[in-house]
């Protein structure tokens, strides 16, 4: 198993309204992913983070390999997302690790 953590913030520009449109709508499309990528055995997105956080988002889930978060990455469902993730976020950072 294969645990994949990524974190973004907002880019700045946006109104909290527009921040929080964009990451329901960002939330939604990411977990939707799992009915569709084999190999997802978890997948959640986190939007609400307290204040005293330093990431706005954080997308926390689990593969059934490292193949399977290799497909994921590269599969065209993901990179739509991705896209779309890119217009309203900056700071990525990510973390993998077997588990």
């Amino acid at each position: 198993m294969v645990r994949h953590i990524v974190t973004w913030n907002f880019k700045d520009g946006f109104s909290d309204a527009e921040n929080e449109w964009n990451a329901l709508a960002i939330k939604k499309e990411l977990e939707n992913l799992k009915g569709t990528i084999e190999g997802i055995v978890e997948l959640e997105v986190h939007i609400n983070a307290l204040a005293s956080s330093s990431k706005d988002i954080v997308l926390n889930s689990l593969f059934a390999s490292e193949e399977a978060l290799a497909a994921y990455q590269a599969h065209p469902d993901h990179k739509k997302v991705g896209e779309l993730a890119a217009k309203f976020l900056q700071n990525r950072a990510c973390i993998d690790y077997s588990c």
